[in-house]
């Protein structure tokens, strides 16, 4: 069987994504190591998700977007409004109402999509994230 253990989003600012991604969002940090000039290896995961029955949980690589097609790629797509990634929530409405409290900007308010609900917000750090909960 084949399952996700690591996904990646590039970000402009890995240490502003890292606070973002943890203390804002709420993710665990799960791996911060140095690879020299320029390059860490950062990690985050979803609270309390341990590794199970020999299957490493599932982390989000906040990886540098340095790579000179990285600029033209998350331009694109922000312009279009195309998120990078998903993430689900149980209630996208309390979700949203926490963030904005927090200052999250917000391009896509909470929107009803026939089984899901979605919104997207700006991560700071390059990329539009959706947030998506199922209905019924």
């Amino acid at each position: 069987m084949i399952g996700i253990h690591l996904a990646s989003v590039f970000v402009t600012d890995q240490e502003r994504a890292k606070d973002f991604y943890t203390r804002v969002l709420g993710f665990e940090l799960r791996q911060d190591m140095d690879l020299g000039p320029g390059g860490r290896w950062l990690t985050v995961g979803n609270p309390g998700q341990e590794a199970s029955s020999g299957v490493p949980a599932v982390e989000l690589l906040l990886e540098p977007a340095g790579h000179p097609a990285v600029g033209p790629y998350q331009e694109a797509l922000v312009a279009d409004g195309i998120p990078a990634t998903s993430f689900s929530v149980d209630d996208v409405e309390a979700e949203h109402a926490r963030l904005v409290d927090l200052g999250v900007t917000f391009i896509q308010p909470p929107t009803a999509m026939g089984p899901v609900t979605t919104a997207v917000l700006d991560d700071t750090c390059g990329n539009l994230i959706q947030l998506a909960q199922m209905n019924g």
